[in-house]
């Protein structure tokens, strides 16, 4: 009697607890969505990955934005990453609210915010096109956006004149040879 009060009680907490109408997502690489796009159409997914590009607000307010999936994502170049392959994104189409108080997107002197978004994917959208992209209802913010420390160093910077002046004075003096 005591195990099915139990069983009856965990039941009920499961089903308070669970929102309705809500699908879980499904964590998703932007490789997987790459490779096999079709496979996850109308599905509500989870995709981790680098902001970067611009946010290009539309009238409809909504904004899309490029979410790059790829290994700089997580270890760019600039703060040591390794040079693993090509750049991959998808599009990411989201209502203006979720983006506006986001970190500026990432490009050459500024690393993204990274950021789980979630939505569905739609997969060669007709009403828009034949888009693919993730409408997304939901980001969250894994790690700030900020800038890339471009300061030179040192050692290269002096190495780089040292070579310099060599050239010059090679120069100069391969010139004065052939004039005298």
């Amino acid at each position: 009697m005591m195990r099915r009060r139990l069983t009856l009680l965990l039941m009920l907490t499961v089903v308070l607890l669970v929102p309705t109408g809500v699908r879980a997502s499904t964590d998703v690489s932007v490789d997987e969505l790459l490779a096999d796009g079709a496979a996850f159409a109308g599905q509500s997914i989870s995709v981790v990955g680098e902001l970067i590009g611009d946010y290009g607000h539309r009238r409809d307010g909504s904004a899309w934005s490029q979410l790059n999936g790829d290994s700089y994502s997580t270890a760019p170049l600039l703060e040591g990453g390794a040079l693993e392959g090509p750049n991959a994104g998808i599009g990411v189409r989201a209502p203006t609210d979720l983006i506006e108080d986001l970190d500026p997107p990432g490009g050459y002197h500024q690393r993204g915010p990274l950021v789980r978004a979630s939505g569905i994917w739609k997969y060669h959208d007709e009403d828009r096109g034949g888009e693919t992209y993730l409408d997304a209802v939901d980001i969250e913010v894994l790690e700030s956006g900020r800038p890339f420390d471009e300061t030179a160093d040192p050692v290269v910077a002096a190495a780089g004149a040292l070579l310099l002046l060599t050239a010059a004075w090679l120069g100069f003096r391969s010139r004065r040879r052939s004039a005298g």
